[in-house]
């Protein structure tokens, strides 16, 4: 069957530059190992995508529709993959900058300026050339991709979207009556949890809320039942007398003499 614009589908992938074929993406851990383009902190496998949302590269969205479950290359020119290179993004930085955040810039250092990546081209006295554009930018790229299936279940489709959008890879969902609980940590503000909502509404059909997570739930309420006083549960515990007071009293009684008996007849 072939996929449209909204179906969420299972896909794995390579990425290669077409000038040099060097690969710079892969879902395959070891091939990412035996290209050295391995990152420590990255998931490997397959992943789920909702095609058209724009969680891949916008020219990949729109080459796999159509396109039935299986393998497929694919061909995309710059202005489809990372964009062409636009030389407004090519701009000089004061050396001062750098050094105000204690970074000594070199050549080929990535960094974030006033929320933008760029990637160091030159040094020289007092400025530094920094080119924002995306560093794959003006290049002709291929992809080896599978599909491998077209996903369906709403627990899976609600669990992706969790993962893309909010980088949250242990969220737990229950799927209730065409209702999703999702329990994430830690609590989302009231803002973003309402349009994450929305959007699981909008691609999935179903309504979701966000809760905290059940473990959570119990130890609260394990620490209210500590702060609870202690309710004696029979009249023994009542009338029981701690150990310390009753040697306290023994010892007292011990070091005092008997009264003598009054012989003062009435």
């Amino acid at each position: 069957m072939a996929i449209k614009k909204g179906d969420f589908i299972e896909i794995e992938y390579t990425g290669r530059l077409k000038e040099d074929n060097k690969i710079f993406d892969t879902t395959n851990e070891q091939v990412a190992k035996d290209n050295e383009v391995h990152n420590p902190n990255a998931e490997y496998g397959p992943v789920i995508v909702c095609l058209g949302e724009g969680q891949i590269v916008a020219g990949l969205d729109e080459a796999l529709e159509g396109k039935e479950p299986g393998k497929h290359k694919i061909e995309l020119p710059a202005e489809k993959a990372f964009g062409k290179k636009n030389a407004k993004l090519i701009q000089m930085v004061p050396l001062m900058k750098f050094t105000q955040h204690k970074i000594k810039p070199f050549p080929g250092l990535q960094i974030n300026i006033d929320n933008m990546m760029g990637t160091v081209k030159t040094v020289s006295s007092g400025r530094v050339l920094v080119d924002f554009n995306h560093p794959l930018s003006g290049k002709d790229i291929m992809y080896e991709i599978e599909i491998k299936r077209i996903v369906t279940d709403k627990k899976e489709q609600v669990d992706s979207l969790v993962k893309l959008l909010l980088g949250i890879k242990d969220a737990k969902t229950e799927i209730k009556a065409d209702k999703a609980e999702i329990q994430i940590k830690p609590e989302l503000p009231p803002q973003m949890a309402e349009e994450m909502q929305k959007k699981i509404k909008e691609l999935t059909g179903i309504d979701a809320e966000f809760v905290k997570p059940k473990e959570e739930k119990k130890e609260t309420a394990s620490k209210e039942e500590k702060l609870k006083p202690e309710v004696p549960n029979s009249r023994n515990e009542v009338s029981r007398k701690p150990k310390e007071e009753k040697a306290a009293e023994a010892k007292k009684e011990a070091k005092e003499p008997p009264k003598e008996a009054d012989s003062t007849a009435q």
